[in-house]
């Protein structure tokens, strides 16, 4: 695909997948002749992977906007409970392990001879770090339901049958190694079992088994997907990047408004943790692409205090409706002030184009 446009869809959970989409109407509304599902190249990671592998599949952008928008519209009735699933299997072999630890530690205590110091002690409880879970929740409910849409509205399901090149980064949990769903070699894969792969976000999903290897979402280094627009020599790349670190003083918790983070509790401290190296890594891989090849990039992202609507529960449906309008009218805000040669996507040799 030489001299072909790549799209790049980062992760960013549910309410980035709903940035994306609305950002991604906006696009084609204001760019004449341009429709999302016409790139050349499809790059997601994590929830990215799924708005990039339905675009490829040829399924509409502005029909998945007016369908989220909408909660009578069954176009994809996505719910909580297709997500989070409890992993029962996972937490069934902790539970195992939990008790064969337990037996073994108290028989080593009251196996020694005299009584064991504390210290001793805890070095017997150290083996219960090896029966924590995997993962809280498991993806297979919505591998089964992504799968179950793409075949309802006459998708494929398989890499070689699409006619647009898809790839979807993930990593391989025991070798340590990034892996592009997608090209050969890992294309006999099917599209939701990589989709899920890329989703396996550690310690909230266990770990996704392709195989007989198990696979993770690729974290930060998702944006190494990069790297497949550079060996396709692209001649323009758009980015379209939720994980954008939040700055409020006004954080909406279920106890109220409160100043800091922090008062979101763990999972919010972890989440600004990843939108922080996100953040870090990407500008560095667009620095270099500006540097060292003469591919065109155009970042679509939000202001970070826009990013203060991720706190919202996205299964609300005002939300929802929220993410998505902000998201279709601050794309098109900034696409207003764009340049011509911005709107033609055409190249301008190594100079980075950021809305």
């Amino acid at each position: 695909m030489s001299g072909g446009i790549v799209l790049f869809l980062t992760g960013g959970g549910a309410a980035g997948a709903m940035y994306q989409i609305g950002a991604l109407a906006a696009l084609e509304d204001a760019i004449p002749g341009l429709n999302a599902n016409d790139f050349d190249l499809f790059l997601g990671a994590s929830s990215g992977a799924s708005v990039a592998a339905a675009l490829a599949a040829g399924r509409e952008v502005r029909r998945i906007y007016r369908a989220l928008l909408d909660p009578a519209d069954a176009y994809f009735p996505l719910e909580r409970k297709h997500i989070l699933k409890m992993d029962l299997h996972e937490w069934g072999r902790a539970a195992s392990t939990v008790v064969s630890a337990l037996q073994k530690g108290v028989s080593s205590v009251l196996s020694r001879s005299p009584s064991p110091s504390p210290a001793a002690l805890w070095e017997e409880l150290d083996r219960l770090y090896d029966s924590l879970p995997a993962g809280f929740f498991s993806l297979d409910r919505y591998e089964r339901f992504f799968a179950d849409r793409l075949t309802r509205r006459g998708a494929s399901n398989s890499f070689a049958s699409l006619s647009r090149s898809l790839r979807v980064i993930a990593h391989d949990l025991d070798r340590g190694e990034e892996v592009l769903f997608g090209e050969p070699g890992f294309d006999q894969v099917p599209i939701t079992k990589a989709c899920t792969a890329s989703m396996a976000l550690p310690p909230f999903f266990s770990p996704v088994c392709v195989g007989e290897r198990y696979f993770i979402d690729a974290g930060a280094a998702q944006a190494h997907a990069l790297e497949a627009a550079v060996r396709a020599e692209a001649r323009a790349v758009v980015i379209v990047n939720p994980m954008v670190p939040v700055s409020t003083t006004a954080v909406p918790t279920g106890h109220g408004e409160r100043p800091s983070l922090r008062d979101k509790g763990a999972m919010w401290v972890a989440n600004q943790a990843h939108r922080l190296s996100m953040r870090v890594v990407l500008s560095e891989i667009i620095e270099r692409l500006r540097r060292e090849t003469r591919i065109q990039v155009i970042l679509i992202e939000p202001d970070p205090t826009d990013t203060l609507l991720f706190m919202y529960n996205p299964a609300s449906f005002s939300a929802r409706r929220a993410i998505l309008e902000q998201a279709y009218r601050t794309t098109r805000e900034r696409i207003s002030a764009w340049p011509l040669a911005r709107l033609s996507l055409m190249p301008q040799g190594a100079e980075e184009l950021s809305p």
